[in-house]
């Protein structure tokens, strides 16, 4: 995880820089925008930016858009008047963060912007040989296509790769295709010179560049468009690569990594993706299994999180008990483990007792526990949509309008959550305002 802090780093803002050391999380500093833009261009590789309200959040967003830099912003700062966070995230923010710094909010900041965590378990039969074989081809050259469902763990799979291979010491730059608007997704990958564009005011380094001598790491490539796919593979063949707006081919020593949670033979018939470029990509391949086909897995992937969001969150460890673990294995997790780490974050902060208990363990798929909220009849002669809405919003009122505590503890992502939030708004409901955090 690397984060750029954009503002001085003496007082509360130093503190936040610390707390976010301590979860591992390595740092850079800018003393304005226009120094921060200086690195982002050079080729800085950063999964966050934190700037301080004493700086232009609106300037910053406007020029990253501008430059087609896609990073995230979080705007942060000293206030208690929430319609300043308000305007931050009017701004363009994607969220505030109140100063002084908390450390469960930076923490779950930041496991939010990271997307996931990078530590790989395994005791099952079928996850042992997938790593296997990936650790047999780790040590090649060969571009490897990482294929598997959403949630299983295909990009921690790809750490693992570039970790093992003779490139462990270069750099490892991953790209997440859907993540990064259509417009935005070639100028990431390939930089631009100066004047490429309208907003172009210096030259950018791009992924590629970026990731020179190391793994690049193209996540859910499927998502990519085909006239950027062509692109793309000539990268590949010749070992080079065009700026926007260049004049000259720029040489690139780059492994490359794909993952997909599509088929790409469908999406070959489709038209969708490229047969040439498959080839190119699917010089080994790896299927990452589900996690209900490795059962093996679930408990001790389970007190990996348990351990992990005990010490985030600050509170004392618990393990997991039998009926803890009995109702885990009877998941179906359809979301794989990105479902099981959600689940097991929400029971480190619903349990109370010695030990994380059944009624702490909520899943989908899985036999209902008993809650102390809603009752049977609660549900009687209701919607699902209906129960879904009262339980956010709920959920919501309980964090003081944290969305991002509120998305962590319903398990589903920021972005769903601020979805729904709009909906509720249009339909005229109460939606309790971000007084002490995250804005919609």
């Amino acid at each position: 995880m690397r984060v750029l802090i954009i503002g001085s780093l003496n007082a509360e803002l130093g503190q936040a820089a610390q707390i976010a050391i301590a979860h591992g999380t390595k740092i850079a500093q800018a003393d304005n925008i226009t120094a921060a833009l200086t690195q982002l261009r050079n080729g800085s590789d950063l999964d966050l930016i934190l700037c301080d309200l004493a700086h232009s959040i609106r300037h910053l967003v406007q020029s990253l858009e501008a430059e087609r830099i896609s990073i995230p912003v979080v705007a942060c700062g000293v206030t208690q008047d929430a319609d300043l966070a308000a305007q931050a995230i009017r701004d363009g923010a994607r969220e505030f963060l109140p100063l002084p710094p908390d450390p469960t909010l930076i923490a779950a900041i930041l496991e939010a912007a990271a997307g996931q965590s990078h530590s790989m378990i395994a005791r099952d039969p079928i996850m042992l040989a997938t790593i296997k074989r990936a650790e047999q081809v780790a040590g090649s050259e060969a571009s490897i296509l990482i294929a598997g469902n959403s949630g299983t763990g295909k990009e921690i799979i790809a750490h693992h790769i570039h970790r093992r291979s003779r490139r462990a010491e270069g750099p490892f730059i991953a790209l997440n295709c859907a993540a990064i608007p259509e417009n935005l997704l070639e100028s990431e990958l390939f930089g631009h010179e100066k004047g490429a564009f309208s907003g172009a005011v210096a030259r950018r380094v791009g992924k590629f560049e970026a990731a020179q001598n190391g793994t690049l790491l193209l996540d859910e490539i499927s998502e990519m468009d085909v006239r950027l796919q062509a692109k793309l593979l000539r990268a590949i063949q010749e070992r080079e690569i065009d700026r926007l707006g260049g004049t000259a081919p720029v040489r690139v020593n780059v492994r490359l990594l794909a993952t997909t949670n599509r088929d790409l033979a469908t999406e070959i018939k489709a038209g969708r993706f490229r047969e040439d470029l498959y080839f190119r990509l699917n010089v080994v391949s790896l299927r990452i299994p589900d996690l209900a086909d490795r059962p093996l897995d679930i408990v001790p992937i389970a007190e990996h999180f348990a351990r992990h969001y005990a010490e985030i969150n600050g509170v004392p460890f618990r393990p997991l008990s039998l009926a803890a673990q009995q109702r885990l294995l009877a998941g179906a997790w359809r979301g794989n483990v990105r479902e099981l780490e959600n689940t097991i974050h929400r029971a480190v902060l619903l349990a109370s007792g010695p030990e994380i208990d059944g009624d702490a363990v909520e899943i989908s798929g899985a036999a209902p526990a008993a809650t102390p909220t809603f009752s049977a009849q609660t549900f009687v002669r209701r919607t699902m949509d209906e129960v879904e809405r009262d339980q956010i919003l709920q959920t919501l009122g309980h964090t003081f309008g944290n969305r991002t505590h509120a998305a962590t503890i319903l398990g589903i992502s920021i972005r769903a959550l601020r979805n729904k939030l709009r909906d509720y708004t249009q339909q005229g409901l109460d939606v309790p305002p971000p007084q002490a955090g995250i804005a919609a």
